[in-house]
């Protein structure tokens, strides 16, 4: 057999050959980065190679991945790697919540989560901010028309002491864009389909969950910024895409910006929310995976519980917990 022979993945429709692109992007489930992920890809076809063989099964070359996995990227990741081939068989869409203040890095991470994990909606609270502008006049809701950070800057009434002016009108604008954020979990809970909804208005305490509790796998988790400076940088670097909002605004409302994440911290503490600290794109996403993974997992346990009590919910064995061999 020639080294640039292809090896068809027996099984697959139509019986599709091995694919070093495709598999490092299945592989980025795992919490991989895009470099060692194809490096894993790059192993997994030599491996391949050295077989000898013209196909593989599906169930053999996600076997063998493990086994590369474990000895190029370590135990952790290939882990990860056998629990996602189970939470592909879900039964309720994902639902993955992203909030934080400004700046932080939720649209990034939103992005390459999705991008990760195969969900094609994402969707940006800001997005829904101003759809409802479309529908309240700025005399009727006047916090929709300001930024979550300056908020303050529309209420009618100054709020009785001591309370904070800042926290006070985040919390008006955010209690209407939760009414947005609810309908968006109502329409994944219908139609079934995944989606990653992020930003500032995404704050523990505004939504509940009960309601859709078996109808949507729901994951909330809040990023911060700890360190100011690092918070101050990431304004530098959005400054430079073009279309943005000036720098000097954000920095104008930095302190502000700093007392809703605070806020919001809080609130995640008192939610049992999880909290994710930036500090790498990496290791956030990671993070976040690790977290949605973890979830998903647990659901497919409780799945099997109701099966094999006489429930309906358990199709499969529960493979995640056998030993690799």
């Amino acid at each position: 057999m020639t080294d640039n022979k292809v090896i068809v993945i027996s099984g697959a429709e139509p019986g599709l050959p091995y694919s070093k692109g495709l598999r490092a992007s299945e592989l980025m489930v795992t919490g991989l980065s895009p470099y060692r992920a194809y490096q894993v890809a790059e192993q997994l076809e030599e491996r391949l190679r050295e077989r000898r063989v013209a196909s593989v099964t599906a169930e053999e070359l996600d076997d063998l991945t493990i086994d590369v996995l474990t000895d190029v990227a370590g135990e952790r990741y290939a882990t990860n790697f056998l629990k996602w081939r189970e939470v592909r068989n879900l039964d309720i869409p994902l639902v993955i919540m992203i909030g934080g203040a400004t700046g932080v890095g939720k649209s990034t991470i939103a992005t390459q989560l999705a991008v990760r994990l195969g969900i094609v909606r994402v969707v940006a609270t800001d997005a829904i901010r101003e759809v409802m502008r479309a529908l309240f006049t700025i005399e009727l809701m006047p916090t929709l028309y300001t930024s979550s950070f300056d908020a303050d800057s529309a209420l009618r009434e100054p709020p009785p002491r001591p309370a904070d002016r800042v926290v006070v009108g985040f919390r008006e604008q955010t209690a209407a864009v939760a009414v947005g954020v609810r309908a968006l979990m109502e329409r994944a809970a219908v139609e079934g389909t995944s989606v990653v909804i992020e930003g500032a208005h995404v704050v523990p305490g505004f939504f509940d969950l009960g309601p859709y509790e078996g109808r949507v796998l729901a994951v909330p988790v809040v990023v911060t910024v700890e360190e100011e400076d690092l918070h101050r940088r990431h304004f530098s670097v959005r400054s430079a895409v073009p279309g943005t909002r000036p720098f000097e605004r954000y920095m104008a409302g930095f302190q502000n910006i700093r007392r809703g994440q605070k806020y919001i911290k809080s609130q995640s503490l008192t939610h049992n929310v999880p909290v994710i600290p930036y500090d790498s794109l990496d290791q956030s996403l990671s993070a976040v995976i690790d977290l949605v993974v973890d979830r998903a997992t647990e659901r497919l346990r409780e799945r099997r519980r109701e099966g094999s009590s006489g429930g309906h919910g358990g199709k499969r064995p529960n493979q995640l917990e056998a030993s690799r061999t």
